[in-house]
């Protein structure tokens, strides 16, 4: 698997390649009034439930966002794409099924992932240390990751849950079941220098041969993230730093 970074967009995605986008969905608020002009009456809807402002901009940039990459990468108008849902609600272009994507969120923070023919999937979450320390993990992870997570020392406990939380979200969200599959279900790697990994489900001996999990968290300081993808190997690109939307944000005009 190769990993580079980049600052300028590109909107070729070939096969075999993913691409990773980042933003601060607080910074790219200036754009608000644009992105709400790209968003479809049911995703207004969904934004006006919100109770806080804050949290409405939010989701509105973040589908502004969502929208603006995709539009680029199928050369198509952002505000014309028509979204289908499966039945757990996991997002998909009809007219494009081989242009596969999943956002995650936290906070002001957000990841877009975007592959071609290949399921993908990834999550987010702000460091907060105190989430190792309540029972979490023993109401939700498999009896082997608890097994590992607190026989680690207690300064590792945090770090070690939040990859464990975000390798498993990122993994149900690629598959699309939402919460179908219960999260004791299946085990990822969480120990401090394990490279991340789907170990087993409960339901197939060889399904997590099909994946690769792999733990993004160095790309964004203060947050734990993690991606999901069904394939053997391939090229990731990381499209780093602050200004990284701004240029997909600007061909909107």
């Amino acid at each position: 698997m190769t990993v580079s970074v980049r600052k300028r967009s590109r909107w070729r995605l070939n096969s075999g390649e993913l691409h990773i986008w980042s933003a601060s969905l607080d910074e790219q608020e200036p754009y608000l009034d644009r992105f709400t002009a790209l968003l479809s009456e049911d995703e207004l809807e969904r934004a006006d439930r919100f109770r806080f402002t804050r949290d409405r901009a939010r989701y509105i940039v973040g589908r502004g966002l969502l929208r603006t990459l995709l539009g680029g990468y199928a050369a198509q108008d952002p505000g014309a794409l028509l979204f289908a849902y499966n039945e757990y609600g996991k997002p998909e272009l009809p007219e494009w099924p081989d242009l596969r994507f999943n956002l995650a969120h936290s906070e002001s923070r957000a990841l877009f992932a975007l592959a071609r023919s290949t399921d993908v999937g990834v999550d987010l979450e702000r460091r907060r240390p105190e989430f190792a320390q309540e029972n979490v993990a023993e109401h939700f992870f498999s009896p082997y990751e608890v097994e590992v997570l607190r026989g680690l020392a207690d300064h590792e406990q945090a770090d070690a849950f939040l990859a464990c939380w975000t390798r498993k979200e990122a993994f149900l969200k690629a598959r699309g079941d939402g919460l179908s599959l219960p999260l004791h279900d299946f085990d990822v790697t969480l120990a401090p220098g394990k490279p991340a990994a789907l170990l087993r489900t409960a339901w197939s001996r060889t399904e997590p041969q099909e994946w690769r999990l792999y733990d993004l968290s160095g790309f964004y300081p203060g947050y734990a993230a993690a991606l999901s993808v069904r394939w053997n190997d391939g090229r990731i690109v990381i499209r780093h730093g602050q200004d990284s939307l701004l240029p997909a944000v600007n061909r909107t005009n």
